[in-house]
């Protein structure tokens, strides 16, 4: 179909084959009355934010719709919303509305099918309840396109109902009444239907804009979760054999400079960590044990290293004390399969010290002291002078001191070793007790409930979060309404 302008000779066509009563000139913007073929009257150019074109087609759910016309009605001085006005190929309707990004398809419906109810703050459509938002006085601002009924440049009362992502909305203008039936529908939708490069940025709530998740699927996924984890949970405690699977003492003589391979265990059942649990007998040391846990199915090992050190004494009146001789830890997720250890160990060397052992001259006049490490002081008992040697060789070997003459005169060829030890009764000690060996003990334990209880509060967690970040979000969208079921402070 085409038409021609009137006034300015302009073409004007559109593919759809229907009863046309006035059209918006594309060239001139004057409003021709089609049967009397006189302009009525010019009217704006649509452009703020218009993102289709009359004759534009597109695809929404399985039918291609072309625009034939498009209205920009005004609210106040400065809130505008779009109307794209559709056609099928069938010659039925459908309108785009749009406002501040957001993106509402509608379709004629009968006004009988509609039933007002509770003095008209809830209307009825096949079962199913819409509350009554907001009623609000426009104006058509701008227009362009194919109209089979005139368009009312009057004032015209839109009174919308909502529910959910579905709306009833009812235009009134002079004497006509319309009833409209819409869904929200995404813009991306709309962006892949008609192949739009940019569309409206989003601002505010849509009316029926949709929660950004379905919160009743999401809820259902998340319990069909726990309960899976529960059942899980149930198999693998039901399944497990909690025992000691490995115990040796490994002396530090058969580890040094090499490594241990214990005999291999098996375990059964659901994963579960492996404690293991090593002591020694240190005193005032140290030990260390490594350990390889090696899975002898796949070769891989995982290594874990503890220190074991225990020291006290006594210090300004008061004992002290610190560290154990007994450590442990974990092997975590350990999964069943057959494993053995790669055992390595080490220890702090004893240390080795003189008994302490104290001679005296029979004349009085030296005093010979061993000390606890090893070094001998002779002191001069007539000016108590005294002097320290590594050990009696060197004393044997001063012969130019003073105290050296002294002690060769006073003593002669006797053995200072000799004369020290008859008095200590003892050679040398450990300056420790000396541990041997470290003791290894691996058990696999209980299936461990801390990270199922975790993962349960997780998952309640967000259902809640989902659960009430939906009432905040419903609490938005009816923020601007005057007929809101929610109280704001």
């Amino acid at each position: 179909m085409h038409y021609i302008c009137p006034l300015c000779k302009t073409e004007n066509k559109i593919d759809p084959d229907f009863e046309i009563s006035e059209y918006v000139c594309k060239s001139c913007s004057n409003i021709i009355d089609v049967p009397k073929n006189v302009s009525t009257k010019v009217v704006k150019k649509p452009t703020e934010n218009v993102v289709l074109e009359v004759g534009q087609k597109g695809t929404i759910d399985g039918t291609e719709y072309t625009v034939t016309g498009i209205v920009i009605r005004k609210y106040g001085s400065t809130i505008f919303w779009r109307e794209y006005y559709l056609k099928d190929k069938k010659g039925a309707n459908a309108f785009l509305s749009e406002s501040d990004g957001h993106w509402v398809f509608l379709h004629v419906i009968n006004a009988m099918d509609v039933k007002k109810k509770l003095n008209g703050k809830v209307a009825e459509f096949h079962m199913k309840n819409y509350r009554w938002y907001e009623t609000t006085q426009c104006t058509i601002h701008a227009a362009t396109g194919f109209f089979e009924n005139k368009l009312n440049f009057s004032i015209a009362n839109y009174k919308e109902y909502v529910n959910g992502t579905q709306m009833i909305s009812q235009e009134q203008s002079g004497s006509e009444t319309e009833f409209f039936f819409g869904k929200h529908i995404s813009k991306y939708k709309v962006k892949k239907a008609f192949d739009i490069s940019n569309l409206p940025n989003y601002t505010g709530i849509g009316i029926v804009q949709p929660f950004y998740v379905n919160v009743k699927q999401a809820i259902n996924i998340l319990g069909v979760s726990a309960l899976l984890i529960c059942l899980i949970q149930l198999y693998v405690v039901g399944t497990r054999t909690n025992a000691l699977v490995f115990e040796q003492e490994v002396h530090f003589a058969d580890v040094a400079d090499k490594e241990m391979i214990s005999k291999s265990f098996e375990l059964s059942g659901g994963s579960a960590p492996l404690h293991v649990e090593a002591s020694s007998n240190v005193d005032n040391s140290w030990a260390n044990v490594g350990l390889g846990l090696v899975n002898e199915k796949n070769n891989e090992i995982v290594f874990a290293s503890k220190d074991i050190e225990e020291y006290h004494g006594y210090e300004d009146g008061e004992s002290w004390s610190e560290g154990s001789q007994r450590e442990s830890f974990n092997f975590c997720g350990v999964a069943p399969g057959k494993y053995h250890f790669v055992i390595s160990a080490e220890r702090q060397e004893p240390l080795k010290t003189s008994q302490p052992a104290r001679y005296i001259s029979p004349d009085g006049n030296l005093l010979i002291s061993r000390q606890e490490n090893g070094t001998i002081d002779v002191t001069n008992q007539t000016t108590f002078e005294t002097t320290s040697f590594g050990d009696a060789k060197m004393i044997k070997r001063d012969s130019v001191t003073a105290l050296g003459q002294l002690i060769h005169k006073t003593f002669g060829k006797s053995d200072i070793d000799s004369l020290l030890n008859a008095n200590a009764q003892a050679e040398t000690i450990s300056a420790v007790p000396e541990n041997k060996s470290v003791k290894i003990k691996a058990e696999w334990l209980p299936v461990s409930f801390r990270n199922f209880m975790f993962v349960l509060l997780f998952l309640v967690a967000l259902a809640l979060a989902l659960y009430f970040g939906r009432r905040a979000f419903e609490r938005s969208k009816w923020f601007n309404s005057s007929n809101s079921p929610y109280t704001y402070s």
